[in-house]
């Protein structure tokens, strides 16, 4: 629903002036797109969380049967302290990665935000500028009654 709480506005076929037909065409539309943006969130959240559970559970089932192969072969599945020490480090270095990563993408988030705002107040500008400049022509365009 839109911020107003208001339903959609409806489309409207009477004849109008074309700025105020746009315009409501435009509100329609953006009242529709913030509508699905909780429905957006959450989708990408699910998949989200579907693939991270779907990837965990690939992980484990590699590890249980790789376990149950050795103990059912009887191989020894014994390991050095080194080579215990190499995978902690190793999961470290991924961890570490996987937290870079967040951060980065966050950051590019951000920028693309902060991106946005900086449009929007250079469109508040360029309207003003726009407005300006409409003043001038019609002042310059409109003829003057001569008394």
């Amino acid at each position: 629903m839109s911020k107003s709480g208001q339903e959609p506005k409806e489309f409207n076929t009477e004849p109008k002036e074309i700025h105020s037909t746009y315009k409501h065409g435009a509100d329609r539309f953006f009242d529709e797109v913030e509508k699905s943006i909780p429905q957006f969130h959450q989708s990408v959240t699910n998949l989200q969380r579907s693939y991270i559970a779907a990837w965990k559970k690939a992980v484990e089932s590699a590890i249980s049967t790789n376990y149950e192969f050795a103990t059912k072969c009887g191989m020894s599945t014994s390991v050095t302290s080194a080579f215990t020490k190499m995978v902690n480090t190793a999961t470290e270095e991924i961890i570490k990665a996987q937290i870079l990563q967040n951060k980065a993408i966050l950051t590019a988030i951000d920028a693309t935000q902060q991106s946005i705002n900086t449009f929007n107040e250079n469109t508040k500008l360029f309207t003003g500028l726009d407005q300006g400049i409409i003043q001038y022509w019609t002042q310059v365009c409109t003829p003057t009654k001569i008394v």
